[in-house]
């Protein structure tokens, strides 16, 4: 029944922004915690934010904290990305993923359901 689709990649240069969306399909968020997990090629995936249900707990990796912010509107059913200060040690493929529950993790296991991702590339 879950449906991810990520969208807001694309290429920028060296200390632009995104904003990555993430919105359900068939289904709602409501009690889910949520992550953003990010891929280089030939790198393993990558914890990058989470949020809790109602949005008073967050966590970051260390090499985004102060760049990145992950927020939700629950009424709309949808996460986001926002990434100033963009590195091309940034580039990657940027999944939103569930978790069944109100709780935050940065275990990339704890999640359940995953997106398709979408590409960002940092550039000049």
């Amino acid at each position: 029944e879950v449906q991810l689709v990520e969208s807001g990649g694309g290429l920028v240069q060296p200390g632009g922004s995104l904003r990555l969306s993430c919105a359900a399909s068939a289904f709602t968020f409501n009690n889910y915690a949520m992550g953003w997990v990010r891929q280089a090629p030939g790198k393993e995936r990558e914890f990058v934010a989470a949020i809790s249900w109602l949005g008073g707990n967050t966590d970051y990796a260390n090499s985004v904290k102060g760049r990145f912010t992950i927020s939700r509107d629950n009424a709309k059913n949808a996460v986001y990305l926002q990434m100033n200060s963009l590195k091309p040690e940034d580039t990657a493929v940027y999944y939103c993923a569930t978790r069944r529950s109100q709780t935050i993790s940065d275990r990339i296991e704890d999640y359940d359901s995953w997106g398709q991702g979408t590409q960002v590339t940092v550039s000049s």
